[in-house]
């Protein structure tokens, strides 16, 4: 277990792989820690150095009070990469990861080389529909989200698994006030001409049954940036690392390739 004091917060996070390896960051969702990551580890090839981390109101990192600003959280990211000796990366991120990914691959190129944007987009959602989520949790806690939540991120059948309660529970652990802080800072984004800006690989990945982020959102984002790919996982939800973890993997695997590894 490690935590990086980074002054004015202290981040958790983990190293995996090759210490020589190419530099590989990843981000997670809204409501999940470092361990959505864990399904496709074992899927993934030799010669990484694998950075993963629990953003700030998440996991088991501090909690401080909300609201965050998107700034704040790619902050974060920025320090705790040089913090650990993570530049030129390849920046993985899901959701609310990804909408860092963008914000930190226009502000610090020197520290990504490329970006993986994964269900998720430059704009998600409004003002508005997060404002609600956000009393609804503020007034009813995270049991009054969790149902909604999801629905709208895992598919029918996985919903039906074992599996799918690990997940569940994880949502239901989040400190409500590290949820209620970083639903506005995705309230507060709008990373359309920043991201229409980027001029580095970027690979899109999105999941056909993914009612947070819907493929068509993601593609919209994707084809911001010249020359990104986009690839389209059936069957799954908001989560396809957890859903579908091989393909996820695979999908992955050949765009690392193609950056060099």
């Amino acid at each position: 277990m490690h935590m990086a004091d980074l002054g004015d917060i202290s981040l958790h996070y983990r190293i995996d792989g090759d210490p020589d390896g190419m530099p590989v960051v990843f981000a997670n969702s809204l409501g999940t820690d470092l361990r959505l990551w864990d399904p496709i580890l074992p899927h993934l090839p030799a010669g990484l150095r694998i950075l993963r981390f629990d953003k700030r109101g998440h996991g088991l990192s501090d909690c401080p009070d909300g609201p965050y600003a998107m700034g704040k959280l790619i902050t974060d990211a920025e320090r705790l990469m040089e913090h650990t000796g993570f530049t030129n990366a390849v920046f993985v991120g899901l959701s609310i990861g990804g909408m860092i990914a963008q914000g930190l691959a226009a502000k610090r190129m020197d520290l990504i080389r490329a970006a993986v944007l994964s269900n998720t987009a430059a704009k998600i959602g409004t003002r508005e529909m997060w404002a609600d989520r956000i009393a609804q949790v503020e007034s009813a806690g995270m049991h009054s989200a969790v149902d909604g939540t999801m629905q709208r991120w895992f598919s029918a059948p996985f919903r039906e698994t074992a599996q799918f309660r690990a997940w569940r529970n994880m949502f239901l652990r989040t400190p409500p006030q590290g949820w209620t802080g970083c639903a506005a800072a995705i309230a507060g984004t709008d990373f359309m001409s920043t991201t229409a800006g980027l001029r580095l690989p970027v690979l899109a990945i999105s999941g056909s049954e993914d009612g947070s982020t819907p493929p068509d959102l993601v593609k919209e984002t994707a084809d911001l940036v010249p020359g990104s790919s986009h690839e389209l996982i059936r069957g799954a939800g908001h989560l396809p690392c957890v859903e579908k973890p091989e393909e996820y993997a695979a999908i992955l695997t050949r765009f690392l390739r193609a950056q060099g590894l």
